[in-house]
């Protein structure tokens, strides 16, 4: 659990800015100055849910690994952690469900106006009873502010301060998401991410 919001808030701001684009509002041409005064900050969120089902092959008690092939034939193996007690209940030709569901949310505020203790990891986690087949549901949601430090001439990168006091150079695919953004507006990013696992039994034929 501690790994996943790790790699969460390791991965969130090199992920955010080059894989979400915000989005902007397209304005006519006769109110742009007006809507330009009172444009709201853009935001953004994007999310993705992948499955897989897999056939047990193989497993090695002594080392947790776990040996599975999918649906297109392919092998590949997962170690199992230690908080997964009911391991020896696996056996070969057990069928594995894994559902995996990630987002990313982007949105930009006025300076000062950003929420307040958007700096949080918050970890979720539910396992199988003793004696079950291994199951659960494992989660994480990491929210980040940064401060627009400084915006490229030609609106390719946006340098972030984070609240550590590092800096974080982001590209941008879109020129157009600037238009409404400016040295000082605060970006509050949020990942959520969860993995959930289910074993069964083998269908018996």
């Amino acid at each position: 659990m501690k790994r996943l919001a790790a790699v969460l808030a390791v991965t969130l701001l090199a992920a955010s800015f080059t894989t979400v684009s915000i989005a902007a509002t397209d304005t006519a041409p006769a109110a742009k100055k007006k809507a330009a005064q009172t444009a709201k900050k853009p935001s953004v969120k994007k999310e993705r849910t992948t499955r897989i089902t897999a056939t047990v092959e193989a497993i090695d008690l002594d080392t947790r690994v776990v040996t599975l092939r999918d649906t297109k034939d392919n092998l590949f193996d997962i170690t199992a952690g230690p908080q997964v007690t009911n391991l020896p209940q696996v056996k070969v030709g057990d069928q594995v469900e894994i559902t995996y569901y990630q987002s990313i949310a982007v949105q930009v505020f006025k300076p000062g106006e950003a929420p307040q203790g958007s700096a949080a990891t918050v970890a979720t986690e539910r396992l199988a009873k003793p004696g079950e087949k291994p199951s659960g549901i494992a989660g994480a949601n990491v929210s980040i502010t940064a401060t627009v430090e400084s915006i490229s001439p030609q609106k390719t990168s946006v340098t972030l301060k984070l609240a550590d006091g590092k800096y974080k150079v982001v590209k941008i695919e879109n020129k157009k998401n600037l238009n409404n953004v400016k040295v000082g507006d605060e970006v509050v990013i949020t990942a959520t991410e969860t993995l959930a696992v289910a074993v069964k039994p083998a269908v018996k034929k």
